[in-house]
């Protein structure tokens, strides 16, 4: 009962965390509309001081979560495979700032200071591969926790603090800001509640602030929903932040959630549409900006797509064991932003071919006791579909930022 009783709590972060908002009848399961009054929010932890080190997941130049291995198994069409060594660039010429999704199993409501196995493993996941070009700094912060969504899925009182979670990551970016910018550009990266709390900030702190905004290059709000105008790239949830569409471009936002093109969201999904009368959810594919389908340089968990998920069999026909925690299949995964029955998603398709010698199927839907919730999409590896593009269109929006043709650069 237990870990089924948390699976639940997990698959019902994006929702609950996606936001610091209150959920909609739009994006929200029923047991998240109109909940019973929680008691008064209690702090499971001080507010955290950023100026020390203990306070952030990942900073340049420690042995922390952003410093795991990020060696790759390339599984060719053939079935062969070669491990392609992670190598950072000796010259990291900009800063990305991520904030981690929904990952903590801590008791209280909001988690505390402290970095569990689950918030490490999330970092290695998803941020540390950006390592390879930007000095990544990701706070610790005390987020909305998977219990307190446990207790609001079971119609609970419960007092988790949204705003205690934004306020820290606020603090963070303004700590980052004071002591370690200096004027270096910086990229924004966050998924699901991470990628909310972003998107708050962004339309609070630094679109209003002039001299803050000539310092991003781009934020990456990855698995959340970011409305805009039908039709238009700004607007909505944000006013002076477009949606990426083109090389060459940067300060400009980078967002999707991803379902599988064979099974696109069901009526009632919490991703793709937002309530909001003339808005729509922004796609923006990083494998192909101006849109259309294309091949995905994606980076998926060798084992799977973590908890939630079911566990990954043979990537080739061969069965031969994978050593890395990261696998590439260059060719098998394919993308596209559309808009079909009223949503906006990244739909992903598996390029199945009897000739090829690799896998016809990925894991990363949503699972709960063998029942396969469609309405959750792919959430659970919105990052991985496209790592190593989102990783390459951070360098590329980087270097356009600081005045270098990305054509030109060598």
């Amino acid at each position: 009962m237990k870990s089924t009783a948390l699976l639940l709590a997990l698959i019902a972060t994006p929702a609950a965390a996606q936001t610091t908002s209150p959920p909609t009848p739009g994006n929200a399961p029923p047991a998240l509309i109109n909940p019973p009054p929680p008691p008064a929010p209690a702090s499971p932890s001080p507010a955290p001081d950023y100026k020390q080190d203990a306070s952030w997941l990942c900073r340049p130049g420690r042995a922390d979560a952003c410093a795991a291995n990020q060696d790759v198994t390339v599984i060719r069409a053939d079935g062969k495979q070669k491990i392609e060594k992670f190598k950072p660039d000796l010259q990291i010429p900009f800063d990305c700032f991520y904030v981690y999704p929904t990952v903590s199993l801590d008791p209280s409501p909001n988690s505390d200071m402290t970095a569990g196995t689950e918030e490490k493993n999330v970092a290695a996941f998803q941020a540390a591969r950006f390592t390879q070009k930007c000095r990544v700094y990701a706070p610790l912060y005390r987020q909305v926790t998977l219990t307190a969504l446990q207790a609001l899925m079971q119609g609970k009182p419960t007092a988790m603090d949204r705003a205690m979670a934004y306020a820290d990551v606020k603090a963070a970016w303004d700590d980052y800001l004071a002591r370690d910018n200096n004027g270096r550009g910086v990229v924004l990266i966050g998924h699901s509640q991470g990628a909310g709390i972003l998107k708050e900030l962004i339309a609070r702190e630094i679109e209003t602030k002039p001299l803050v905004m000539k310092n991003v290059i781009s934020a990456m709000l990855i698995g959340t929903n970011v409305a805009v105008p039908t039709g238009q790239v700004v607007g909505g949830d944000l006013k002076r932040m477009p949606l990426c569409r083109a090389d060459g471009q940067y300060r400009c936002v980078v967002s999707y959630v991803t379902f599988r093109a064979d099974s696109p969201p069901p009526a009632g999904s919490r991703f793709g549409k937002v309530a909001t009368a003339g808005q729509s959810v922004g796609c923006t594919n990083p494998a192909a900006l101006a849109g259309g389908k294309a091949v995905t340089n994606a980076i998926l968990g060798a084992k799977g797509a973590g908890f939630g998920s079911d566990t990954m069999g043979p990537w080739s026909s061969s069965g031969a064991p994978v050593t890395t925690s990261f696998v590439k299949v260059p060719g098998l995964i394919s993308a596209e932003c559309v808009s079909k029955d009223g949503f906006d998603y990244l739909a992903v398709t598996v390029n199945a071919d009897p000739k090829d010698a690799r896998t016809d199927t990925i894991v990363g839907d949503v699972v709960v006791g063998g029942q396969l919730l469609k309405d959750w999409g792919l959430h659970l590896i919105d990052m991985p579909v496209e790592m190593g593009d989102l990783v390459t269109l951070a360098d590329r929006q980087a270097a356009e930022w600081r005045g270098i043709p990305w054509k030109t650069r060598k």
